[in-house]
């Protein structure tokens, strides 16, 4: 059953009543726009397997037209040299279709810049020969001038639209400043997988970036590049985070159609569309559909068909809005000046599990809320300061690795070993020391207003506690004659791990993170070390403890 207010909106009386069943599944989802984008993007070489990658591109384009589904194809430099890929797209592309760049350094394209090829392949995927940020400043620019030029040479504009897995503040800011590009996307949060690190960005939905740091959301109009940057790939807010913990790489849950679990899993798909379109998001929901071409059609046929089958459905019902990616930038930047404050809310786990995950994410902080059971923890806290400047900024990447972070309160996953899990706890006094602040039932969860969510979930030990995330605070309150009054929190990391800790003071934490240093304050509330290397307690006050961001309390020094 779809759960949209939208759907009744029309009518009064059916509006409240589904109010009222939304309260009861823990629910209350206000009006705001589903946005998807199908994201084909396209290499024209592919030397780790023998692949056709004409079939796949052939086979997308006919599931574009067969459902009317608007489609992005994000085309490598590769690719452009290659009449039989063109060809098909200027034949087979929809009327409503997009063709824009996938920036990814192949050896034709830094050849033609006069640069020395060094890679293994003609395509080579490690960091410092495929991706620009291998290459000066300088270096990047011939190469963006030499893929904007054959671009316009094969499709007779410049595009909108650029893509890549990871882009870097020079690269992004030189194409836009120069050549227009209105609208970018790149991957997921992920730890080490495929050599690079993305970890503490915006957890879904979009941003507009720093100048400074293309990961990092900027604060400022000042400091703002105007180009919204969409997360890829549709991470399953449950798992995706803890997937490869004490490994050193992490694995892969997302809507990509060649992962099971994942995308190609008719099951989970069902739960994630669900997830995403029927619960609380603020501004909007954003998923990004499609498979890049190397992967081969028999690996993905079966996930993309059942996909694109589905979203045209909703499509069909009004219940989500399928555009391109430049339809998208387009959009954000006519609704938002800045970027807008979103939500993911899993209160269900695709496994079955009692496990839920809440991400809420301002221009300020992220945050994610976790239960496994009756227990939960902050699993995540990061701060957002666009002076923040990334690695890549005046420097190339001379390794095969690459790493880009904004800045960590709590990292559950990266300050966690097996079964020592990270996290800030509440916590209630006992003969034995302290107890966890346990929950029961199911969270309610509801919007306020455009900017702000409210998680409420009954205590086991009577009383209520309230999780409020506004832009620039986020509030933990007990409430209730049987709520206990002498709790708090405890933060705590895994013993042997080393966290960006520089200071503790009576309302404040302050850290520092590559040489930047950034503080917490925690307003009335005391911080104190409890005597264990790896906790600090923070103890309410008036049965409050806040943790508050923005440019007055998230202040920094370098």
């Amino acid at each position: 059953m779809n759960l949209r207010t939208k759907s009744w909106k029309t009518d009064r009386a059916l509006a409240l009543s589904l109010a009222a069943l939304l309260a009861q599944t823990g629910l209350v989802k206000a009006e705001g726009e589903d946005i998807v984008n199908i994201i084909n993007f396209i290499r024209g070489v592919e030397p780790r397997h023998k692949v056709d990658l004409v079939e796949p591109v052939a086979e997308q384009l006919k599931l574009g037209r067969k459902h009317g589904l608007p489609t992005t194809w994000l085309i490598q430099y590769d690719a452009l040299l290659r009449p039989d890929i063109v060809d098909l797209l200027k034949r087979e592309m929809g009327p409503n279709d997009e063709i824009g760049a996938w920036i990814e350094v192949v050896q034709p394209q830094v050849e033609a810049a006069g640069i020395k090829w060094r890679g293994r392949f003609p395509w080579d995927w490690h960091v410092n020969v495929g991706f620009t940020h291998g290459y000066s400043v300088e270096e990047r620019k011939k190469l963006m001038d030499v893929y904007i030029a054959k671009f316009k040479e094969v499709f007779g504009k410049h595009p909108d639209s650029a893509g890549c897995w990871i882009i870097d503040a020079p690269t992004l800011n030189y194409l836009h400043d120069k050549y227009g590009v209105s609208t970018a996307c790149n991957c997921k949060d992920q730890s080490g997988t495929d050599g690079y690190t993305l970890w503490g960005g915006y957890w879904n939905q979009a941003y507009y970036p720093s100048r400074l740091n293309a990961f990092m959301p900027a604060q400022t109009s000042e400091q703002q590049l105007n180009v919204p940057v969409f997360r890829m790939l549709g991470s399953d807010p449950v798992h995706q985070y803890d997937n490869g913990l004490g490994g050193s790489w992490q694995g892969v849950v997302t809507l990509e159609p060649v992962y099971r679990p994942g995308g190609g899993d008719a099951k989970w798909v069902d739960w994630f569309f669900d997830t995403n379109f029927n619960t609380p998001s603020l501004g909007f929901s954003y998923m990004q559909a499609g498979q890049e071409n190397s992967f081969g059609w028999p690996d993905m046929s079966v996930g993309l068909i059942d996909q694109y089958a589905k979203l045209a459905a909703l499509r069909d019902q009004k219940k989500i809005r399928v555009e391109t990616l430049g339809a998208s930038g387009k959009w954000f930047r006519d609704t938002y000046k800045s970027t807008p404050a979103t939500s993911v809310v899993a209160l269900e786990d695709s496994k079955g599990e009692p496990n839920r995950s809440i991400w809420y994410e301002s221009k300020h902080y992220r945050v994610n809320l976790s239960w496994e059971g009756d227990q939960w923890r902050i699993r995540d806290m990061h701060v957002f300061n666009e002076d923040y400047a990334e690695r890549y900024l005046d420097k190339h990447e001379p390794s095969a690795v690459a790493t880009y972070d904004t800045l960590p309160v709590m990292d559950g996953f990266h300050w966690s070993r097996p079964g020592d899990l990270a996290g800030i706890r509440g916590v209630v006094k006992s003969s034995d020391g302290t107890q966890p602040l346990k929950t029961k039932g199911v969270p309610v969860v509801k919007e306020v207003g455009t900017e702000s969510l409210v998680v409420t979930c009954d205590l086991a030990a009577g009383g209520a506690v309230e999780f409020r995330c506004d832009p620039t605070k986020f509030a933990i309150e007990l409430s209730g004659e049987t709520a206990r009054s002498d709790w708090g929190l405890d933060m705590t990391w895994a013993k042997d791990k080393k966290i960006p800790l520089a200071d503790v003071t009576k309302h404040a934490i302050g850290f520092k993170q590559e040489g930047f240093g950034y503080s917490l304050s925690f307003g009335a509330s005391e911080v104190s070390r409890t005597g264990d290397e790896n906790k600090i307690h923070i103890k309410e006050s008036r049965d409050v403890v806040t943790f508050t961001f923005g440019s007055d309390s998230a202040t920094s020094s370098n």
